[in-house]
């Protein structure tokens, strides 16, 4: 692991399952009678390391592209019988598309009850990006020494365990293993303590890939159900530096489709070239008149509302980042100029340039002029943001540079009274939340991690990242904060998803940590 304060001291095969020993360096670890003990906790976990990888291996064998309600029904049940086998019971929340998973499991004379967001779906795959043969049969994988990476056959996993090992295939790490890692934790903490002392209840999204568009109605429709004291979210990666972290924050997202439009039929640029107007050349200076060479949003009033007060500077300033090592690792020596900081720019409202399409490129090209380009745009969305008006916004921006703004492709008529015409399509996924430190889930996230490492996890004001938090908020006003349990560089969304073995266990053992808290 990169700079947790875990190493590993030793790995071995003892009565056919494999012990591997991690270890926080001495005297750091808090031990408190009512609880498990740090070193506990890591040996029940590495005891257990053959058992929680076999379920986290036949879990990722299970399709679960939202786009496809079968899959997502075959995935419920599986979800379903794996909760109840740890003591829940569990009911489907229909929804609009495809429906919720709640799970709870009560105690007795509980006074506080927590809520924990999971998600179970994926994005959809395309098999030919993949290093193997298929991305729902997940293979274990080790680095060779030019940094590739190779298969290795699965009966390594009884030898001696490498934590540097990793494990490929679609949702590894966003978000089956997270929700593997929660599955372990509970049953591995209630077969020493049963009662945890508050109730534990679950809601499992199985259309967060399709921006949880059912989302918000549902927890609507079911907010007694889902009532509790606080939110803890388990998903995502932890700090660039795979420290110990809990994220008060997520951006919202709203997504916009700009389109150009040219002759109604690709046209010979030899023919037409210097008389007939090129879409993609609009499309393009459209797009740049929205930013500064240095990626500042120019769009008047964008970044309105966002201010940053010392404290809140304070503590964006006490994240770890090494800015320099970042850009180096993606191959760049500069970063935008919209703040001083990554932590702080996170802070602000972005508009991000997420996909182009006009006419062909590479050996495809051809010598045309198109007769469409098109943008795709995402929006992170902050508290301060009001989702609606920054579209409003865009929108007036690109009729200040002398464009009709339709929302639909326009018809004949449309295109002999416009001279310039755009159109744009929108969507709001859903908006940001943000945390006080000291909120009771921000609490209990932090307890948890003191016990098991022995110092105060890196605490981020808001992670750059989209989850579909803000309704849930909303509809039953909880608190939450987010305690993210796998590697970052771990390809999701992208061919070649994967979690390393090390932050799969290490994970395990954080929410051990967290779940065994009781909530302030």
């Amino acid at each position: 692991m990169i700079n947790t304060g875990i190493r590993i001291a030793q790995a071995a095969l003892c009565g056919g399952f494999l012990s591997v020993l991690l270890v926080a360096p001495a005297g750091l670890a808090e031990e408190r009678s009512d609880h498990l003990g740090a070193s506990q906790i890591r040996q029940m976990v590495n005891e257990h390391a053959p058992h929680a990888l076999a379920l986290y291996r036949e879990f990722l064998g299970l399709p679960n592209d939202a786009g496809y309600p079968e899959q997502i029904t075959a995935l419920n049940g599986w979800v379903r019988t794996a909760f109840e086998a740890r003591g829940f019971q569990t009911r489907l929340i229909p929804t609009g598309g495809s429906p919720s998973v709640y799970a709870e499991r009560l105690s007795e004379g509980a006074g506080k009850t927590v809520l924990i967001y999971l998600q179970a779906d994926g994005q959809p795959v395309d098999p030919a990006a993949w290093h193997q043969p298929d991305p729902y049969v997940a293979v274990l994988k080790a680095q060779d020494a030019s940094g590739n990476w190779e298969i290795i056959d699965w009966d390594a996993m009884h030898g001696t365990l490498n934590p540097d090992w990793r494990v490929f295939a679609r949702s590894a790490s966003d978000s089956k293993g997270p929700m593997t890692q929660f599955l372990i934790a509970v049953e591995l903490l209630t077969s020493v303590k049963p009662d945890l002392g508050y109730n534990l209840k679950v809601l499992i999204d199985t259309e967060e890939e399709l921006g949880s568009p059912h989302l918000a109605a549902a927890v609507q429709a079911h907010s007694d159900l889902l009532a509790a004291d606080m939110l803890l979210i388990f998903d995502g990666p932890p700090h660039a530096s795979n420290r110990p972290t809990v994220s008060l924050g997520a951006r919202g997202i709203a997504t916009v489709t700009l389109t150009t439009y040219g002759p109604r039929a690709a046209q010979h640029s030899g023919h037409y070239g210097n008389f007939v107007p090129n879409p993609a050349l609009a499309l393009a200076q459209i797009l740049a008149s929205m930013k500064s060479p240095d990626g500042v949003v120019l769009i008047d009033g964008f970044y309105d509302g966002v201010s940053i007060d010392e404290a809140k500077r304070k503590r964006l300033e006490a994240v770890p980042d090494d800015e320099a090592a970042i850009l180096a690792s993606m191959g760049l020596m500069r970063a935008d100029a919209v703040a001083g900081s990554l932590q702080e720019a996170l802070q602000y409202p972005s508009l991000n340039i997420r996909g182009l399409s006009a006419a062909w490129t590479g050996a495809a090209a051809r010598t045309i002029i198109p007769p469409t380009a098109v943008a795709e745009l995402d929006i992170r969305l902050v508290e301060e943001s009001d989702p609606v008006r920054l579209i409003g916004l865009v929108r007036k921006h690109i009729e200040g540079l002398g464009y009709t703004v339709l929302d639909h492709a326009p018809s004949a008529e449309e295109r002999t009274r416009y001279p310039r015409i755009a159109s744009m399509q929108h969507d709001i996924s859903y908006g940001a939340f943000r945390t006080d430190p000291e909120a009771p889930p921000a609490r209990m996230a932090r307890a948890g991690m003191r016990h098991l490492f022995g110092e105060e996890p890196i605490v981020l004001v808001t992670m750059g990242g989209s989850i579909p938090i803000a309704p849930i908020i909303d509809a039953l006003g909880l608190p939450a904060a987010t305690v993210p349990t796998v590697n970052i560089d771990n390809n999701q969304h992208s061919p070649d998803e994967n979690l390393r073995i090390g932050n799969f266990l290490e994970g395990v053992m954080i929410l051990m940590a967290v779940l065994q808290e009781s909530p302030p």
